[in-house]
Parts: C-alpha cells; sequence; structure tokens
C-alpha cells in the first residue's frame, strides 16, 4: 500500500488521534492505523473509524445535556 501524500510504504502499526469538539477534547494514545514509513501520515479502517464516530457522538451527546443543566 502506497501513502496518498507522498507515495511512501504503508505499516500497520498505531498512532495517536486528536480532535476538540464543543469545547471537549479527545485524546486516544495508540489507535491502530496503517502509518507511512516515509511521512508519518495516519489512515485508520473502517472499524477505527466507526469506533472513533461513536466516541464523538457520545461525547456531542454529554456535552448537550451538561450544556442544557448549566
Amino acid at each position: 500500500m502506497k501513502c496518498l501524500h507522498c507515495q511512501g510504504e504503508m505499516k500497520k502499526g498505531t498512532t495517536p488521534f486528536h480532535v476538540d469538539r464543543k469545547g471537549c477534547h479527545l485524546t486516544l494514545d495508540s489507535v491502530p492505523a496503517w502509518v507511512c514509513t516515509q511521512c508519518g501520515e495516519p489512515y485508520f479502517e473502517e472499524n477505527e473509524v466507526n469506533a472513533i464516530q461513536e466516541l464523538i457522538r457520545s461525547i456531542e451527546q454529554k456535552t448537550q445535556s451538561l450544556a442544557l443543566t448549566a
């Protein structure tokens, strides 16, 4: 597999993931991903993307309920 960014070789590994959403910060230290050996660009497979999106949805729901009680 080649990196879409630099055409380097991709290897299975892990990478950190961070997102800021509606005043919350989600940091995952070690997410399985394909990582470019040349530039370090990570690519996530469908299962990891789905899990991350579910975490984000959960955070958004919890944040909304906190905002309503303030």
